[in-house]
C-alpha cells in the first residue's frame, strides 16, 4: 500500500488529508488549506453581481485566468492578484509537496457568523492547486464543497495500517521508534523530531501529546462521518442525480434544483459505479503487469548493456593491441634494416680507412727514402736509382688520383620512412557500423505446443515476445544433422510457422531459431529437441504416412482427395513428388490407376528434391522410375533406357515402390508381381516418392503399407 501513500496526501499541506473537501473540478483538498488559499475578488467578480447582470449561470464561477493571472509563469506556484487593493500582499510560501500557497490572511472583524463562515471573506475564490482553475465562492463558501468521506476512510486504514509499526513519521533516513503522538497533528514523533518540529511553545504547546499506543487506539476509535448533503447539512444523501452525477437528498428533489433531474437508486448506482470501476481497473491491472514486465526486461537489458559494454571493451582492447603489436613488428623489421644499413656503411667507411691508411704509410716511407737519396753526394750512384725513383713516385701519385680521396659512403641515411598513409589511417580508424537507436528484434520464444513431428517430418512454431518493441524482419531457422553435428539453415523468411520435410527416420534433431532485421541478428532461441518416427527394430522396416506435395509439383498438376490422386491438364508429361524424403530404412507405397486413356505411358519411382518437373521422370540425373504402357516397361536414369520387360497396365492396375536403404536397390511390381529385375543399385542420399503422368492417366497414392510378405522373407533369408 505504500505506492497509495501519495494519493492520500494534500497538495498544499503535503500532509494525509484532514476533512477532505471535493473542488468541482474532482480533486480534493483539506478545508483548512482550502481557507488558506481563499483569495478575495472586487465586487465585479462576485457570484451576485454576475447573476444580477445575467451573466452566472452556475453556483461556482470559474474565471478567466488571463484577466487574474493567478497562475505565476515565472515561478510555476501561486500568485497574488495585482491591482487589487483587497489582495494580499505578503509573498507566497512553499507547501512541503512544492505547491506555492498564501499565508493564512488576517481574521476578519467579530461578526455574528459561525466559525466555518466567519473564516471565509466575501467574494473569495479558490485556485485548484493541482489542476490550477479558479472558481468563485457563493454565499455558502467551503461549506459548498461535498466532503470526501471515502477518501477519509481509506486514509483511516491506511493509517491504521501504518501505525502497527509505531515508528516515527518525520524521520528522514531509518525512522526510529515513536515516542509519543499528537492528537492534533496526527502524527508519531521520536524524540529528536518531537524537539525539532513540535517544540513546546507557541501555539504547538496546547496540543496534546499521547503514547503511541494510545493514540493508535484513539484512530480506530474515532466515529465515521456520515455523508451529508451540502445543501441541506441535516438531510442524508439518498438518491443519486444521474444528469448532475452527484448524490443528493429528498429535500434537493421536492424543492432542490434536481427536482427535474434523473433520479436512481443510491445503491444501484453504488453497485453500478463499483462495477465499472472494477472493470476500469483489471484493463489498467493489465496494464501495470505488462509494465512490471517491461521493467523487468528493462533491467534485463541493463545487465545485458554491461556485459556487453564489458566484452565489447575488451574486443576493443584487443584489436587496438594486435594494431599496437603489428606496428612493434614493423617497427623491429624496420630498425633491423637501419642498423644493417649502419653496418654496411661502418663496414665501407672503415675499410677505406685501412687502405687509405696503409697507402699512407706506403706513401710517407717513400718520401722520406727519396729524401734521403737527394741528400747523397754521389752522381753515379744517384743515377743508377733516380730513374726506377721517380717512376715510383709519379705512379705512387697517380694511385692518389681522383676518387682515392674521395668517401665511398655519405654519413647520410638514405632511408625516409613514409608514414603519412599509417598516420591517416589511424586518425581515419573508427567503428565500421555505430550502434543505432534501433536495436536487434529481440529472440523469438518457440511454441511448444504448436510444435511436432509426424513421420520424417518436423513442424516448429514461434513468436517474439510480447513486450517487444523492435520489429523482426524476418527468422532463419536452423536444424542439426540428426546425429548431433553443426547446425545448417532450413527456412529464412518472415513466417513464424515451419515444416521441414525429408528428416531421417528414427532419428533425435534439435532445433532453434533466431530473428533479424537491418541491424542484425538476435540472439538463438533455447533448443528444441524433435524425435522423427521411430523404425520397427525386428524388421529394420518403417511405416510412414504421406500424400502428394503440392508446393513442389507442376502447376499443371491438379490434386484431389486430400492430394493423394493426381491427374494433369496438359498432354506433356508432368512431374509430381511425395511430401515426405526418405533416407533410412525400407519403404514401400503403392499406386492404382484409376483412369488410363489412349495408351500413355506413366512414369513411377524416386527423385531428388531439384528433379525436373516438366520432363518425364528419369529424363535427368534427379530421377530414378520405371515407365510403363499397356504392354512393357523401361526402367530410366539420366534419359537411359534399360530393361525392357514384358506387361503393362490398364486401368485399375496397381504399382509398387519399394525403396530398401538396407540393400541401396530400387524395385517395382506390377499387381504385386516384381516387374524385372532390381532396377537400380547403390541408392544413396534423400529420396521423394515420385510420378510423371499427363491428362489421360489418373493415379491414387496408397502409404503406410507394410512391405509385400514375399520380399521381407526374401530379405530374411538373403
Amino acid at each position: 500500500m505504500e505506492e497509495m501513500e501519495e494519493e492520500l496526501k494534500c497538495p498544499v499541506c503535503g500532509s494525509f488529508y484532514r476533512e477532505p473537501i471535493i473542488l468541482p473540478c474532482s480533486h480534493n483538498i483539506c478545508q483548512a488549506c482550502a481557507r488558506n488559499i481563499l483569495v478575495q475578488t472586487p465586487e465585479s467578480e462576485s457570484p451576485q453581481s454576475r447573476r444580477a447582470s445575467g451573466s452566472g449561470v452556475s453556483d461556482y464561477d470559474y474565471l478567466d485566468l488571463d484577466k487574474m493571472s493567478l497562475y505565476s509563469e515565472a515561478d510555476s506556484g501561486y500568485g497574488s492578484y495585482g491591482g487589487f487593493a483587497s489582495a494580499p500582499t505578503t509573498p507566497c510560501q512553499k507547501s512541503p509537496n512544492g505547491v506555492r500557497v498564501f499565508p493564512p490572511a488576517m481574521p476578519p472583524p467579530a461578526t455574528h457568523l459561525s466559525p466555518a463562515l466567519a473564516s471565509v471573506p466575501r467574494n473569495s475564490c479558490i485556485t485548484c492547486p493541482q489542476c490550477h482553475r479558479s472558481l468563485i465562492l457563493d454565499d455558502r463558501g467551503l461549506r459548498g464543497f461535498p466532503k470526501n468521506r471515502v477518501l477519509e476512510g481509506v486514509i483511516d486504514r491506511y493509517q491504521q495500517s501504518k501505525a502497527a509499526a509505531l515508528k516515527c513519521q518525520l524521520c528522514e533516513k531509518a525512522p526510529k521508534e515513536a515516542t509519543v503522538m499528537c492528537e492534533q497533528c496526527d502524527v508519531f514523533y521520536c524524540d529528536p523530531c518531537r524537539l525539532r518540529c513540535h517544540p513546546p511553545r507557541g501555539p504547538l504547546a496546547k496540543h496534546r501529546l499521547v503514547p503511541p499506543a494510545q493514540g493508535r487506539v484513539s484512530r480506530r476509535l474515532s466515529p465515521r462521518k456520515v455523508s451529508t448533503c451540502t445543501d441541506h447539512e441535516l438531510e442524508n444523501h439518498s438518491m443519486y442525480c444521474v444528469q448532475c452525477k452527484m448524490p443528493v437528498c429528498y429535500q434537493c428533489l421536492e424543492e432542490g434544483k434536481h427536482s427535474s433531474h434523473e433520479v436512481k437508486a443510491l445503491g444501484a448506482m453504488w453497485k453500478l459505479h463499483k462495477s465499472q470501476l472494477s472493470q476500469a481497473l483489471n484493463g489498467l491491472s493489465d496494464r501495470a503487469k505488462e509494465a512490471k514486465e517491461f521493467l523487468v526486461q528493462l533491467r534485463n537489458m541493463v545487465q545485458q548493456i554491461q556485459e556487453n559494454s564489458v566484452e565489447f571493451e575488451a574486443c576493443l582492447v584487443a584489436q587496438c593491441d594486435a594494431l599496437i603489436d603489428a606496428l612493434n613488428r614493423r617497427k623491429a623489421q624496420l630498425l633491423a634494416r637501419v642498423n644493417k644499413e649502419h653496418e654496411h656503411k661502418l663496414k665501407v667507411v672503415r675499410d677505406q680507412i685501412s687502405h687509405c691508411t696503409v697507402k699512407l704509410r706506403q706513401t710517407t716511407g717513400l718520401m722520406e727514402y727519396c729524401l734521403e737519396v737527394i741528400k747523397e753526394n754521389d752522381p753515379s750512384g744517384f743515377l743508377q736509382i733516380s730513374d726506377a725513383l721517380i717512376r715510383r713516385v709519379h705512379l705512387t701519385e697517380d694511385q692518389w688520383g681522383k676518387g682515392t680521396l674521395t668517401p665511398r659512403m655519405t654519413t647520410d641515411f638514405d632511408l625516409s620512412l613514409d608514414n603519412s598513409p599509417l598516420l591517416q589511417s589511424i586518425h581515419q580508424l573508427d567503428f565500421v557500423q555505430m550502434k543505432a537507436s534501433s536495436p536487434v528484434p529481440a529472440t523469438p520464444i518457440l511454441q511448444l505446443e504448436d510444435c511436432c513431428t509426424h513421420n520424417n517430418s518436423a513442424t516448429l512454431s514461434w513468436k517474439q515476445p510480447p513486450l517487444s518493441t523492435v520489429p523482426a524482419e524476418g527468422y532463419i531457422l536452423e536444424l542439426d544433422d540428426g546425429n548431433g553435428g553443426q547446425f545448417r539453415e532450413v527456412y529464412v523468411g518472415k513466417e513464424t510457422m515451419c515444416t521441414v520435410d525429408g528428416l531421417h527416420f528414427n532419428s533425435t534433431y534439435n532445433a532453434r531459431i533466431k530473428a533479424f532485421n537491418k541491424m542484425g541478428v538476435s540472439q538463438y532461441s533455447k533448443t528444441l529437441v524433435l524425435q522423427t518416427s521411430e523404425v520397427d527394430i525386428k524388421k529394420l522396416l518403417a511405416v510412414a504416412w504421406f500424400a502428394f506435395d503440392p508446393g513442389s509439383a507442376h502447376s499443371d498438376i491438379i490434386f484431389s482427395n486430400d492430394n493423394l490422386t493426381v491427374t494433369c491438364s496438359s498432354y506433356d508429361d508432368r512431374v509430381v513428388l511425395g511430401k515426405t524424403g526418405f533416407s533410412k530404412g525400407v519403404h514401400y507405397w503403392e499406386l492404382t490407376v484409376d483412369r488410363y486413356d489412349n495408351h500413355p505411358d506413366p512414369a513411377f519411382g524416386v527423385a531428388r528434391i531439384d528433379v525436373m518437373k516438366d520432363v518425364m521422370l528419369g529424363k535427368d540425373d534427379k530421377a530414378w522410375a520405371m515407365y510403363v504402357d499397356n504392354n512393357r516397361s523401361w526402367f530410366m536414369h539420366n534419359n537411359s533406357h534399360t530393361n525392357r520387360t514384358e506387361g503393362g497396365i490398364t486401368k485399375g492396375a496397381t504399382i509398387g515402390v519399394l525403396l530398401d536403404f538396407n540393400r541401396k536397390t530400387l524395385t517395382f511390381f506390377i499387381n504385386d508381381e516384381q516387374q524385372g529385375p532390381i532396377a537400380f543399385e547403390n541408392v544413396e542420399g534423400l529420396f521423394f516418392p515420385a510420378v510423371s503422368l499427363n491428362r489421360n492417366v489418373q493415379v491414387t497414392l496408397h502409404t503406410g503399407l507394410q512391405v509385400p510378405d514375399f520380399y521381407s522373407s526374401r530379405a530374411s533369408i538373403a
